[in-house]
């Protein structure tokens, strides 16, 4: 992964992601799913994050809960990362 990546660039990228809170998805599953959405992607998140944008007028209610899971996420699953705040 690159470290260029920022923490919430990687979050819009696992918000995107089917991964889901509720299956309390470990480490390793977050960075493998945020890998795969990456490639599907090209390995560009601005696509993720227009489907954040979107989710977030759509579902307003569930929005910001799925990104605070999102954010915890990726801070705890790239740890031993160097990444951007």
């Amino acid at each position: 992964m690159s470290t260029t990546m920022r923490v919430p660039d990687l979050a819009d990228v696992l918000f995107a992601c089917d991964l889901q809170p509720s299956a309390d998805p470990t480490p390793d599953q977050v960075r493998q799913a945020i890998h795969d959405r990456l490639g599907a992607c090209s390995g560009s998140h601005e696509f993720c994050a227009a489907y954040v944008a979107q989710e977030a007028g759509d579902h307003p209610e569930t929005y910001t809960d799925r990104m605070h899971w999102a954010l915890d996420a990726v801070t705890r699953a790239y740890a031993d990362y160097r990444l951007a705040a």
